[in-house]
């Protein structure tokens, strides 16, 4: 460890709070300084490159060396660096970036709310909700159902919607949130062919309005593919039932594309993929390519329409929605995406040599599913494929097998006991190739650590 390694760790130890963190570990042990970053990969302080498999947090869709979008950030920060959009104001950039998404966005969304990030977009969606249902006249309908499992963020209520119980342990969460379980075939689907399981798991929704009531049930949000969740893939009639159930009970549609939009499932938006079509969608992260802070609510119209037309103050808003330079980043960021065929690649080349390439791993001894869809994927760690006993209490193995790939320069996520990863649309055939190569020897020497094969 070199001298500037050692002040920076010592102050980061000593002032720094981490977000999901044991502050009490870290604040003896510490952890890695991230120095600089170009195309799909990190530098650490010490000079150790990584192939960040994930991403950074699933938002640098386009990789590290997009000089364009900081070059509008520079250029827009010398122009406006800052005016909110309250009291009747608005700024270029921010008026540019809602006509950019819904040119972009599927054909029932004309309007967006900014936020600064995914958390304060699903706190806007509670706000959103309560108040269509109040101007159309059922002020009842106030309860929102989401799904065990589930991330939609960490503020109170982006906590409360998301369904993750060691998150619930530390706060006292909404108390009109609701439930249901995840499609996770591979944990919970036991004997069921995986379309059986996914209509048994979508008709808890019914079940979960009648118990509540459809009278007082607004909304079902859900991520069309569960990222943090452990990138849950729903079997094929799973999201057609949620639709129809939606549909046919009064019931608000919200998709959160936070982790899926933008291109990771190999169409801008993974409702395109699924064939939903919601009411609300959550975006985020990859919207700017994680260069700036940006979120957002894109406002279908059969909700915007009732707002735009029964007058009265939406009383919600935030400081910087709709910051002039974070729509600059998106701006550029869209650009990107329009005049280039990265999305197109991604799903007919690059997505599909990455799924391949895993399933291939499908026989490892350790490995008992792989599932992916475009560019993100999970591989599941056991120690008997056939009743899928897993390796090690509290998902030790997964943390063995993460920092083996960490160690030998790349960077996945242990999300309980799949290994998961959503590499940069960027990556080119041979960077694919390099990084399931990693992960390969990552689960052998896991594999040998455990003394299984």
């Amino acid at each position: 460890m070199n001298a500037d390694t050692k002040s920076l760790r010592q102050m980061d130890q000593s002032h720094h709070l981490h977000p999901f963190t044991d502050l009490g570990a870290y604040s003896q042990k510490g952890g890695r300084i991230i120095s600089k970053a170009e195309h799909i990969y990190i530098y650490d302080s010490e000079g150790n490159k990584i192939l960040d498999g994930m991403s950074g947090l699933w938002c640098c869709n386009l990789g590290y060396s997009q000089n364009s979008i900081a070059e509008a950030v520079y250029a827009q920060l010398q122009e406006l660096p800052y005016y909110n959009n309250f009291f009747n104001c608005s700024n270029q950039p921010s008026l540019e970036m809602a006509k950019a998404l819904v040119d972009v966005t599927p054909e029932q969304f004309n309007h967006v709310f900014f936020t600064n990030s995914g958390s304060e977009a699903n706190d806007t969606n509670i706000r959103l909700v309560h108040r269509y249902y109040d101007l159309v006249g059922k002020p009842d309908k106030k309860h929102i159902i989401s799904r065990k499992n589930a991330y939609h963020g960490s503020t109170i209520a982006g906590a409360s919607l998301s369904g993750m119980d060691y998150m619930h342990k530390q706060f006292v969460g909404l108390n009109y949130i609701h439930y249901i379980n995840e499609p996770n075939w591979f944990a919970d689907g036991g004997e069921l062919d995986k379309n059986a399981f996914g209509l048994k798991v979508a008709r808890e929704l019914e079940a979960m309005i009648d118990e509540v009531g459809e009278d007082k049930i607004a909304a079902f949000i859900a991520e069309p593919v569960q990222g943090a969740g452990g990138v849950i893939i729903p079997p094929d009639t799973y999201w057609p039932e949620i639709q129809r159930i939606c549909d046919e009970r009064d019931i608000l549609l919200i998709a959160d594309e936070v982790i899926c939009g933008f291109g990771r499932t190999g169409e801008w938006f993974a409702s395109e993929s699924f064939g939903i079509k919601p009411d609300l969608m959550t975006i985020a992260k990859a919207v700017t390519n994680g260069y700036m802070p940006l979120g957002g609510v894109m406002v279908g119209d059969k909700v915007a329409d009732v707002l735009l037309s029964s007058g009265g103050d939406f009383n919600h808003g935030l400081t910087y929605s709709g910051h002039p330079a974070s729509c600059a980043a998106g701006l550029a960021t869209l650009k990107i995406l329009n005049d280039s065929n990265i999305i197109e690649t991604a799903k007919s080349t690059i997505g599909p040599h990455l799924q391949t390439r895993l399933a291939a791993l499908s026989d490892h001894p350790i490995v008992g599913e792989v599932r992916g869809m475009g560019m993100f994927a999970a591989v599941e760690l056991v120690k008997d494929k056939a009743t899928r006993e897993r390796l090690a209490p509290e998902s030790a193995a997964a943390v063995i097998c993460r920092d083996s790939c960490v160690a030998s320069g790349l960077m996945v996520r242990a999300t309980g006991d799949a290994m998961i990863m959503a590499p940069p649309l960027v990556c080119s055939v041979e960077e694919i190739d390099i990084l399931v190569d990693k992960f390969a020897a990552a689960l052998d020497k896991t594999a040998d650590h455990y003394k299984v094969g």
